[in-house]
């Protein structure tokens, strides 16, 4: 017998979580982290476009993120920064020279949908752990579907 699940996740966790889901999925893309540079006001003026996204159905809990915590990563020029929103949910800004707005946009919601899916992968694998099953296989579609094969015996 086999069942086939279709997993959105929403994200509600601290910000160690996400933070590795971050680590995580940024390394596959070729990002890197840096270091937090200059103020976001002085980047604007200097002609780099930004595109601010913010993530639906996210919220990192306040009591487990400092006020300011942010990660930042970059890739060829262009930098996002990982943070959390006025309302609590993730955001992440994208920044770039000679980039328009549509391309970071586009790759900002690339970057979060592997986010969000080394999130759910993890949830859902722990869950999977603490009910005792087996994970018999796994694999990664060329369409970046991961697809888990579990036995409960």
């Amino acid at each position: 017998m086999s069942t086939v699940l279709v997993v959105t996740p929403i994200l509600i966790t601290n910000w160690p979580i996400i933070a590795a889901a971050v680590t995580a999925a940024v390394g596959s893309m070729g990002f890197t982290a840096v270091q937090e540079a200059a103020s976001h006001n002085s980047a604007v003026s200097s002609g780099v476009t930004r595109e601010v996204i913010e993530v639906e159905d996210s919220e990192i809990m306040p009591s487990a993120v400092a006020t300011g915590e942010r990660m930042v990563v970059e890739r060829d020029g262009v930098r996002a920064t990982f943070s959390r929103d006025a309302h609590g949910g993730l955001q992440i800004c994208m920044e770039g020279r000679g980039v328009s707005k549509s391309e970071l946009r586009a790759l900002g919601e690339e970057l979060l949908g592997r986010v969000t899916q080394q999130y759910a992968y993890h949830r859902i694998v722990t869950e999977l752990k603490n009910r005792n099953m087996t994970i018999v296989d796994e694999q990664m579609t060329e369409q970046q579907s991961v697809k888990i094969r579990v036995r409960n015996w």
